[in-house]
């Protein structure tokens, strides 16, 4: 269990997705290109059994924005996305409705 001022600390935020990649070391990740309000970032994601290119580009999803950057496979990932996944079934946690990047979910 963690407290609630350790939840807290994670930023959620919304973000767009406005360009999507394969990663060119690894065939199971997508470089996913996202806009956090004024921001962009890069986000290393084991997502591309699940998500075709077409799928993910112009996605409204929630990122974790403070999550210290990782190296995967020699790319810097600033951020996480967040997503559920039930046997051969993976969905990401998207927003039902345009809102502005950037914007902080609770």
């Amino acid at each position: 269990m963690i407290s609630f001022d350790e939840f807290r600390k994670l930023n959620l935020v919304a973000a767009t997705i406005t360009r999507v990649e394969d990663h060119p070391q690894a065939d199971r990740l997508l470089l996913l290109t996202v806009e956090l309000g004024g921001e962009e970032r890069t986000l290393v994601a084991g997502i591309r059994e699940f998500y075709s290119r077409e799928e993910l580009l112009g996605k409204q999803l929630v990122v974790v924005e403070n999550l210290q950057p990782a190296s995967i496979r020699g790319v810097e990932s600033r951020g996480m996305i967040l997503a559920a996944k039930s046997g051969p079934t993976l969905s990401l946690v998207t927003l039902d409705r345009p809102i502005e990047p950037g914007t902080a979910v609770s």
